[in-house]
């Protein structure tokens, strides 16, 4: 594989669907996108990896969904890692890459690096947010913190919510290759049986972990058999197959479901990406009232604030803050650093 080839995979989600067993997916890989999602942040090495694996299961889905503007993933628990947030933008025009930003919210004193990181959300909800912009009613669907990683989270909510059997193989770290740097380098696959009319639910409830659904639940015998097939297909693949960067994606997929009739489409590319602004600042303030922006306002006289996703510094002259602005906006405010 030439060295052209491996860029031209780098930050990538490639669709493809498996004609003979009637299954969708996606490969995804992330390298320079997830170096810039995490070096806006100083996380310790298991907030990073959370971090890591929420944003390339926001590149795989959010290629799956007919988005005109944002999916968001949120989880939020009660433990010392509180939120995960990741946002991902889709493209304005074709040509154009994708944008996903991410960030994690975590008690600095409680969270212990050599534990395990995803037992240190506790109990909590795993939800996927749908925007679709001005004059669209966004979608939220939520589901519990289930089977111990972000990837069973995810496949729980689309069994349960969408009922859509989903298979996530995922994996991400700091890589290094000979004459360049340590960086992050992800690479996944997402396996999705396609959308059926009416699902096959059996029973009250479903047999996974506090009575969430499985594939099981949802398919008959036939689309069992199929989707077993592919996933066990799917069992044999390697971390450095997933990550690359010497296996380009189409390789990887006629090696792992060649007798499945693969078929892939055209891919998209995706960016770290951040939509905060000035304007947004002053919108998210404009509910309140004079009074509570004097709360806000610093000894220096100014009110400021930070992005939680690119850390963008902005400062804003009080009087021109709230439903009780005495000043005319400033256009010079914007990000201070």
């Amino acid at each position: 594989m030439t060295l052209t080839a491996k860029i031209a995979w780098d930050d990538t989600v490639l669709p493809f669907q498996l004609d003979r067993s009637d299954i969708r997916g996606r490969v995804a890989r992330l390298d320079g996108t997830l170096d810039n999602i995490l070096s806006q942040h100083n996380y310790p090495a298991g907030v990073e990896a959370m971090v890591a694996e929420m944003a390339l299961l926001t590149a795989l889905v959010g290629q799956t969904i007919k988005l005109r503007w944002k999916l968001s993933l949120q989880v939020r628990g009660d433990g010392p890692l509180r939120l995960i947030a990741t946002d991902f933008f889709a493209p304005a025009e074709d040509g154009v890459p994708a944008q996903i930003r991410a960030y994690a919210s975590y008690d600095k004193d409680g969270f212990d690096d050599a534990a395990d990181p995803f037992a240190q959300i506790g109990k909590g909800y795993f939800a996927i947010l749908i925007d679709q912009g001005a004059g669209n009613a966004p979608y939220q669907g939520i589901t519990p913190i289930a089977g111990g990683a972000l990837t069973a989270c995810a496949e729980a909510y689309f069994a349960q919510s969408e009922q859509l059997p989903t298979r996530f193989a995922l994996s991400y770290g700091r890589s290094q290759e000979p004459g360049e740097g340590v960086h992050w380098r992800a690479g996944g696959v997402m396996l999705q049986h396609m959308p059926k009319a009416s699902p096959q639910i059996t029973g009250e409830g479903g047999s996974g972990e506090e009575g969430l659904l499985l594939a099981e639940d949802i398919l008959n015998a036939d689309e069992g058999e199929n989707w077993n097939r592919a996933n066990t297909l799917l069992d044999t693949v390697e971390d450095l197959e997933l990550i690359g960067p010497r296996v380009a994606p189409t390789d990887l997929l006629v090696r792992l479901f060649h007798e499945e009739s693969p078929r892939v489409f055209d891919a998209q590319a995706v960016q770290f990406g951040c939509t905060c602004s000035p304007a947004k600042v002053r919108q998210s303030l404009s509910i309140y009232s004079a009074k509570d922006i004097s709360h806000m306002t610093t000894e220096s006289g100014i009110v400021t604030a930070d992005c939680q996703f690119c850390g963008a510094h902005y400062e804003f002259d009080p009087l021109t803050l709230g439903f009780e602005a005495a000043r005319p906006v400033d256009d010079g405010d914007g990000p201070a650093s």
